[in-house]
């Protein structure tokens, strides 16, 4: 009888879900902590200053994420830094800037979605009041295919553009070619936390669904909200879908840009 009791509470509390947290803990050894848990003992992260060649203009700034203490969420947070005129993408492309984590091919599996799961992805971030886009591209979050047998686009953005008002878009590719499914005013973001929640079921049209929820943490207002079965969350070929998150930005229009600090909190990513 202790027995069949014992077994009935393990399985009461077993999760049905795997589930992987990144939590900023305090300053030092910010490196360590983001790769503890995106990929042990391997890089996740792609930044200025990793490289270590002629062309990183940047090493002696030293490492371009770091926790820092925010008042508001009382609590610590991640600063991804890039700076405007010493930065490049790892010494690979000149006219972009990076400054992303992601997971990717060395992560644990349950940090590679594949065809047919539904993961959860939340976050936090906030742009500072006086953010500046371009007119091209300054991605703050990707869903990018690995593997697939052309080139593809990233499945999904969160892109801030300027315009006449500056807007946040949210980007969807089914392969070469990107079309934005919804934008918002960017001053909704300007300035305050918001939280990230995106569940997506990975498939082909049809066996498939994307929803999207962008929230004020201090107001509970709902920024951007966005559902559909109906798009192509899967490349031919691709082995798996990872996510990334940070700054990734063109610099064909560097003089709408500035150098730029953007803090994201409470990682989290869900597999069922």
């Amino acid at each position: 009888m202790k027995l069949v009791i014992i077994l009935f509470v393990l399985l009461t509390y077993i999760s049905p879900y795997a589930q992987v947290s990144l939590t900023a803990d305090g300053p030092g050894n910010t490196y360590e902590l983001i790769t503890s848990k995106l990929a042990p003992g391997y890089n996740p992260i792609e930044a200025p200053g990793m490289t270590k060649k002629d062309c990183d203009n940047h090493l002696n700034y030293g490492k371009h994420i770091s926790e820092i203490y925010d008042d508001e969420l009382a609590k610590n947070v991640f600063k991804f830094v890039i700076h405007l005129k010493e930065d490049n993408d790892r010494c690979k492309t000149f006219d972009r800037q990076r400054n992303e984590i992601k997971s990717y091919k060395s992560s644990p599996d349950n940090l590679k979605a594949t065809i047919g799961e539904t993961v959860e992805y939340k976050w936090k971030f906030k742009l500072d009041k006086n953010f500046k886009p371009s007119k091209n591209f300054t991605h703050l979050h990707q869903l990018k295919s690995v593997g697939e047998t052309e080139k593809a686009k990233p499945i999904i953005t969160l892109t801030a553009r300027k315009g006449s008002v500056d807007k946040l878009e949210l980007r969807h590719s089914s392969g070469k070619n990107q079309n934005t499914l919804k934008k918002v005013d960017l001053d909704l973001l300007r300035g305050n936390w918001v939280i990230v929640t995106e569940k997506v079921t990975y498939g082909n049209i049809g066996k498939t669904s994307y929803d999207i929820n962008i929230t004020n943490v201090k107001t509970g207002n709902i920024i951007l909200e966005y559902q559909s079965a109906n798009l192509q969350i899967w490349s031919a070929g691709a082995e798996f879908v990872r996510p990334k998150w940070g700054i990734y930005r063109s610099l064909k229009n560097s003089s709408n840009l500035r150098d730029e600090e953007v803090l994201f909190a409470d990682f989290s990513i869900t597999e069922n």
